[in-house]
């Protein structure tokens, strides 16, 4: 199952495992689970909070739970626990960040080195935040170094308590491209030398006890001869560094080959130094200049490939918000320069914006100062009318997270009054899923230890809708449900396809279930059911026909730009195992996710990619004996057919109805008159740019409806969406 669909490990795991004489967890029985779900199943219950000692034994038996890639972020372990657990597997990254209680890196070192393949196998290894015990690293054998582990290529040690003897023995590492520093007490640089020839991005952060004078500093990076990515940003908001002024003016002989460098937090940094900087490497991609008054250069805003974070203007602010997603202060700076901007953006829905803004809200729920104004911008992005337009699952994140945050701050005032007029909106009310029976129980909390009376009223008003309002459709969870409990046991019989082809008409042409269907976390589902399922057709195809119903609602398309979703729908294109029902719908998902693309938040690389392959790959297709689908309308094909669209997705939509037509020449060519789509087909076969393919199928299919013309048959009765093999 994906991440979401693993059931909470309190209330379930007990009941398959059974207690060893240590107190650990073992399973009773499983069965060799791929690679991919015991990942995900250990990364859920890290991020659920019930990964410990006691759990995490499930773990010890590799032969059914095979690692590769572990997250215990934060997560209470034992060096014992963690050595028994974890280390026998052969791990390709390691997230151990924030782990508290005893567990410290020497033991993660210690623990990883006894095993042979992890030494090779280990390429990436995050212990930021975490205390690293250097004095138990301090013994004869060499494992026990970071050096032991030479198939390391991304160390992140930020916020921990490295020191200039270890940062040397990282720097013999052979491999070694990314390293993150920051904030640590490191004082020399002049190991990074070691790997000069490797190094591609060095993260140094807020080094605050560096010693060395800023001419050693910039001497030493400029040796790095592979380096690309460069962090030199600190939160201190410090006012000025000499270092940082002789690389911005030290002109194009330094790090010429630099694409992104970050100076956030270092004031004082001049319009000058910065334009001198950008005009002298062309092939720069980011620059991080949040607070420090450089951001309106106008050399920033004549280059269309570079991104900067900084708060001149409101793509600034985006960026900023994206980048720092991790750097709490950095994160705040920003959210203070978009509350400012949101003030003034009446009647404009930016659910891209409040996307950013959710994100901030979530990274940090602890914090009262990103909360308290992240709830003003939530307020300014969906006042009035704002939030009639905003996608329905962007908005129940929202709400939850403004839930969350009345919840852990209680007594604050303002934050109170901010999230009650967050929840104050129509739309959000009526229309938006989310615990309203959780709402009105903090909003009456609320309500009891304040006497304004505006926003008493607002608060009466919030509570009579909210306890009038009926929870979600139970049907749709159920079949998720259903499927879920299927799919973890590797089940194919006829109560899963029922399941499934269920759900599939449920979403045909509803876009308010298919929102409740990504709320459901239906999409990562979905992901694993396609994974589980990789040699059952025709499993696949009702899986791909109901991502098709989504990827037909624009608002939706953003909860389906994920490209490991996207990887497996490519893989279903073409293949001489691959069924034509099922590269039939998984080219439909994506002619529509690649038809829009200023809404295509992924690399534009790999929409061009996806483009070409879906392209080549129609070409492939043999027209199926039997009946594979029916429409209730081409409607939704009525976007895909326009001239200023890509030759790939014309292709799958005009293949899709000659497919149609071709079965059921009566009823289709007459819903083509009907609905105008042969307007639209002249059109595209008469326009000089329409490619061949495109133009021979729409020519075709013209050709059909002028022989169907003089049919007096009326339109038969429409079934189902998909509705092959439905049973």
């Amino acid at each position: 199952m994906s991440q979401s669909h693993i059931p909470p490990c309190h209330s379930h795991l007990d009941s398959l495992c059974r207690t060893q004489p240590d107190g650990s967890l073992r399973l009773s029985w499983a069965p060799l689970l791929p690679q991919e779900m015991a990942d995900q199943l250990l990364h859920k219950m890290a991020a659920q909070g019930t990964l410990n000692d006691r759990t995490v034994g499930i773990f010890r038996s590799c032969e059914q739970l095979r690692l590769r890639r572990a997250c215990v972020r934060s997560s209470p372990l034992s060096a014992e626990a963690f050595r028994l657990a974890l280390c026998p597997h052969r791990l390709q990254e390691l997230d151990a960040s924030g782990v508290p209680g005893g567990l410290t890196g020497a033991h993660i070192l210690s623990g990883l080195a006894s095993n042979p393949e992890c030494r090779a196998s280990l390429q990436r290894l995050t212990l930021s935040r975490l205390q690293l015990g250097w004095t138990s690293l301090e013994v004869k054998e060499e494992q026990v170094g970071f050096s032991s582990l030479q198939g390391l290529r991304t160390l992140n040690l930020a916020n921990t308590d490295l020191t200039d003897p270890f940062l040397e023995d990282i720097c013999t590492l052979p491999k070694l491209e990314v390293l993150d520093i920051s904030s640590t007490p490191v004082t020399e640089l002049s190991a990074l030398l070691g790997c000069r020839l490797t190094l591609r991005s060095l993260t140094a952060h807020g080094l605050r006890q560096l010693d060395m004078s800023p001419a050693r500093v910039i001497s030493i990076l400029s040796q790095l001869h592979a380096l690309r990515h460069l962090d030199l940003s600190d939160d201190r908001f410090v006012s000025g560094d000499e270092a940082v002024r002789l690389l911005l003016e030290g002109g194009s002989g330094i790090l010429p080959a630099l694409v992104s460098l970050d100076v956030s937090g270092r004031k004082k940094v001049t319009e000058g130094a910065v334009t001198a900087f950008v005009e002298g490497r062309r092939g720069l991609l980011f620059l991080g200049l949040l607070a420090t008054g450089a951001g309106s250069c106008d050399v920033l805003s004549g280059n269309n490939n570079l991104k900067v974070a900084g708060e001149a203007n409101e793509k600034q602010i985006c960026e900023s918000l994206r980048r720092y997603r991790e750097r709490e202060c950095f994160t705040r700076e920003a959210l203070v320069h978009l509350y400012q901007l949101t003030n003034d953006m009446y009647d404009q829905t930016r659910p891209d914006i409040l996307k950013l803004v959710l994100g901030g809200m979530q990274n940090y729920s602890e914090s009262l100062h990103v909360q308290l104004v992240a709830s003003a911008c939530v307020f300014n992005l969906t006042n009035q009318d704002m939030a009639v337009g905003m996608p329905h699952p962007l908005l129940s994140a929202v709400v939850h997270q403004v839930l969350e945050a009345m919840r852990s701050f209680p007594s604050h005032q303002q934050l109170q009054k901010n999230c009650l007029l967050v929840l104050c909106s129509d739309t959000i009310l009526q229309d938006v899923p989310f615990d309203r029976f959780e709402a009105a129980k903090l909003v009456m909390n609320w309500l009891s230890g304040h006497v304004d009376r505006t926003l008493q009223r607002m608060a009466v008003a919030v509570i009579s809708i909210l306890v009038a309002k009926v929870g979600p459709h139970p049907s749709l969870n159920q079949l998720l449900g259903i499927v879920q409990q299927k799919a973890m046991a590797g089940v194919v019989d006829s109560t899963l396809k029922f399941a499934l082809s269920a759900l599939w008409n449920l979403t045909d042409e509803t876009p308010t279930a298919s929102r409740h269907f990504i709320q459901c976390q239906g999409l990562e589902l979905y992901e694993e059911v396609l994974e589980t399922y990789s040699s059952e057709s025709s499993i696949q195809q009702k899986v791909l026909g109901l991502l098709n119903n989504i990827a037909e609602v624009e608002e939706l398309q953003a909860d389906m730009m994920q490209e490991d979703l996207l990887e497996h729908v490519v893989t279903l294109l073409q293949g001489p195992q691959v069924e034509v029902g099922v590269s039939y719908f998984a080219g439909g998902i994506l002619a529509h996710l690649t038809s829009r693309q200023d809404a295509w938040t992924l690399d534009q690389g790999l929409r061009q990619t996806i483009l070409e392959q879906l392209h080549a790959a129609i070409l492939t297709w043999a027209l199926p004996e039997r009946e594979m689908v029916s429409y209730r309308s081409f409607r939704p094909f009525f976007s895909l057919l326009q001239t200023s669209q890509p030759a790939g997705v014309q292709l799958w939509a005009v293949w899709a109805m000659h497919l149609v037509c071709t079965q059921n020449g009566v009823q289709y060519c007459h819903m083509l008159q009907v609905e105008g789509a042969v307007e639209l087909l002249k059109t595209l076969s008469s326009d000089l740019d329409t490619h061949s393919n495109v133009r021979g199928m729409a020519e075709s299919i013209l050709g059909m409806v002028e022989c169907h013309q003089t049919t007096s048959n009326p339109l038969r009765t429409q079934t189902e969406k998909g509705h092959h093999g439905r049973s």
